[in-house]
């Protein structure tokens, strides 16, 4: 059982997933020496059962997040996260590097995955942090096609011909709501925030094998009921490039999306919001410094040496709903650090 001791900024053990599309991108931009195993994804921030992340700063090292949740509620998540949530931590954010193309896939709603896995759904964002030149992604279709056509495509392997290509380049974001056919293609490196969910109804692998040499599942049939077959406008996240000032990036019941580009010390106090606030350091290099517990009854401040954590680039830190009074200073002095904020907005959508 986890001693009840005060909540403080969590850093996370490094959690790699092998994958057949991975490459070698993700330990140096960690600062780990490079290798040759095909890291296709890294679990920043997850309570996934066999990918949970573990802490490795402070008191708390050593514990699982599903068992800090499970012990602190509604001081780790938000009084308002707790009511609706439970202990199911409800955000998984990850960074992905595609050196070959993922597969043609899609995920369900709230509903569908209720139902048939007992799970939340999956809505997801991405975030460029590199891109190859010429390199791309699918999100949504380009043109209006039936469940029968899906299918066919599917079957003689033309479903790419009528999804949407979006050539990108460090720094373009695209929100992918549960329904959309998407998929993530080589030489493309991204941070991803989504719903706490590892359900993929996968459509189209390329016919290739996965690394154990034998052809991966599809889920063809079960995709039909999920998919979105409406054709949108647009896809691609439009927003103004700011510094020293937070920028929204995505806003929804799911989960708000920030992204701030800093070169000196910030003030964050987002109480209001009730709810843990996750960093991606994409960029640089930064120090997170608790200042009060003032916002929550219950909430004890933590010893001075747990106050402060360094949040280096190609990590993340998780801040307690109960410390969301802190500054945030970056320690690159020549340059610029750059953050992705992520939390749930209970004030705004409840």
């Amino acid at each position: 059982m986890i001693e009840q001791l005060p909540l403080y900024p969590l850093l996370f053990e490094n959690n790699f997933r092998t994958v057949v599309w991975g490459g070698n991108s993700l330990k140096p931009m960690k600062g780990l020496p490079a290798d040759a195993e095909c890291v296709g994804e890294s679990w920043e921030v997850s309570a996934v059962p066999q990918m949970e992340s573990v802490v490795k700063n402070g008191p708390l090292a050593g514990s699982s997040l599903a068992q800090i949740v499970e012990r602190y509620k509604e001081l780790m998540l938000g009084k308002a996260v707790y009511e609706k949530y439970d202990t199911a931590f409800p955000i998984l954010v990850k960074y992905i590097d595609a050196v070959r193309d993922l597969s043609v896939q899609v995920h369900p709603d709230d509903t569908l995955a209720r139902v048939r896995h007992g799970c939340f759904g999956k809505s997801e964002m991405w975030y460029v942090i590199s891109a190859v030149p010429g390199a791309y992604l699918y999100s949504g279709f380009n043109q209006p096609i039936s469940r029968y056509e899906y299918e066919k495509r599917v079957e003689d392997g033309s479903i790419c011909e009528v999804l949407q290509k979006h050539e990108v380049k460090a720094g373009d974001c695209f929100y992918i709501p549960s329904g959309r056919v998407h998929a993530i293609c080589g030489g493309v490196l991204i941070a991803e925030i989504q719903q706490s969910s590892d359900i993929t109804y996968r459509i189209f692998d390329y016919n290739r094998p996965g690394l154990d040499g034998k052809m991966r599942t599809l889920h063809i049939e079960e995709a039909k009921d999920a998919i979105d077959f409406k054709v949108y406008d647009e896809y691609r996240v439009r927003y103004e490039n700011r510094i020293n000032k937070p920028v929204s990036l995505v806003v929804n019941q799911f989960f708000v999306v920030k992204i701030l580009e800093v070169d000196r010390a910030f003030h964050r106090k987002l109480y209001k919001y009730d709810s843990f606030i996750i960093y991606m350091c994409v960029e640089g290099d930064c120090t997170i410094r608790i200042r009060s517990t003032e916002g929550y009854e219950k909430g004890v401040m933590p010893a001075e040496a747990d106050r402060v954590v360094r949040l280096t680039q190609g990590n993340s830190c998780l801040v307690p709903a109960s410390c969301a009074d802190f500054d945030v200073s970056p320690n690159n002095e020549a340059g610029i650090t750059k953050l992705l904020e992520v939390y749930i907005d209970n004030k705004n959508f409840e």
